[in-house]
């Protein structure tokens, strides 16, 4: 038995927010039916890198679930998904708010058709309020939340390397729909759930909002640095850079002797505020009279003999290659049917008793069609739609 058997939901999601959410709950044996406009989902367009002529961003998020194209412009395919809709527990879709009412298939439609749907919709920005008409896209989510204002070093404004906004957007949609199916097991209906990326970044500010609501000062760009903790960032070696994370004085301390900084006993670092307050100083200092006298991996092992956690930069050549990495199963290998075999990131969440697992490929568009009629028990076609497989 798998988590979330006999889950079914509709996915109308394309791209990376929506996909990364129904990819979460496939991976724990829900089914998952992605709906394909006739050009399919944008992302099978997307690269270089093809593999096999698959996209390798598409293959990234789409994995677990099987592939049915729907033409929304065409009233016999809304009403085919009208039908589906009275068998399914959950419908995904990551529009610009009001699309789905302009097809005719808006929550409260979706609600007569089935008292105990789960509609998810992810947007830029929610489906109410002055922006909710603002396309969304995880650049303009990274902009508008503040995290551009404190991520790099100051020079420019950065991104994350990730797409934070997408991914963190998808999984509050994610824990929503669980939190949503739990519900109705208690009151047997279903309900709309409402969220976006800006609104998904915006929680994620954490310490920095707190810090700003306490001081009333606007959060800075640190760099690798941390504004309440110090050491807490790369610094640089003989050959390289590693991390250091000194999260309390008893670490700070442990590090003075292993290390044997000089200057350990200095009033202006003897206390984390202290260390805070003169980070900058610090930093110099422990590059130019203690980190850059050796390489990196002479400064792990001291680091590791006295409990302090540190690490290197890594690659995502060394990640993959990490024995832990591999151990906790994190790269994972499917046959793709045109590709072959391809890696997949692995699932981080193991549960004892319902394990997640990557079970299919991501599905060519339209694979699936005929099976999925006849599941629904809709007119079965012959063959694959035009610009299906």
């Amino acid at each position: 038995m798998m988590a979330l058997d006999n889950v079914v939901v509709l996915d109308l999601t394309r791209i990376l927010t929506g996909p990364f959410c129904t990819m979460m709950l496939a991976d724990f044996g829900a089914d998952v039916i992605k709906i394909e406009p006739p050009q399919g989902d944008d992302t099978r367009r997307w690269g270089p890198p093809f593999l096999a002529g698959e996209s390798a961003y598409y293959l990234s998020v789409n994995r677990n679930k099987r592939s049915i194209v729907l033409d929304f412009r065409q009233e016999e395919d809304r009403q085919a998904f009208r039908h589906m809709v009275t068998q399914a527990d959950v419908v995904v879709e990551n529009y610009r708010p009001g699309t789905l009412e302009r097809w005719g298939l808006g929550y409260e439609v979706l609600r007569e058709l089935n008292p105990r749907i789960i509609l998810a919709s992810i947007s830029g920005f929610g489906a109410t309020g002055p922006g909710r008409e603002r396309p969304g896209y995880d650049v303009v989510a990274q902009a508008m939340s503040g995290l551009m204002a404190v991520t790099g070093d100051g020079t420019a404004p950065m991104k994350a390397g990730f797409s934070v906004g997408d991914i963190g957007a998808g999984m509050w949609a994610a824990y929503g729909i669980m939190v949503a199916l739990w519900a109705r097991e208690r009151t047997g209906e279903g309900q709309w759930i409402d969220t976006s990326l800006y609104e998904a970044l915006i929680s994620w500010q954490t310490y920095q909002a707190g810090n700003y609501f306490a001081s009333g000062e606007l959060p800075r760009p640190l760099g690798t640095a941390h504004p309440n903790i110090a050491p807490y960032q790369a610094v640089r070696a003989q050959d390289g850079y590693l991390v250091i994370a000194c999260g309390n004085d008893a670490l700070w301390q442990r590090m003075v002797e292993e290390c044997e900084i000089p200057f350990g006993d200095d009033p202006r670092f003897r206390t984390n505020p202290d260390r805070v307050r003169h980070r900058e100083l610090l930093i110099q200092r422990l590059e130019d009279e203690v980190f850059l006298k050796r390489p990196v991996h002479e400064w792990l092992e001291r680091l590791a003999r006295a409990g302090v956690p540190a690490a290197p930069i890594q690659s995502f050549a060394d990640v993959y290659r990490d024995p832990q990495v591999q151990h906790r199963e994190m790269d994972v290998i499917i046959e793709h049917p045109l590709a072959g075999p391809i890696h997949q990131i692995g699932i981080p969440v193991k549960l004892s008793g319902t394990p997640g697992a990557v079970r299919l490929p991501p599905p060519l568009m339209d694979q699936h069609r005929a099976e999925i009629l006849r599941q629904f028990g809709l007119p079965a076609e012959p063959e694959s739609r035009p610009g299906g497989a």
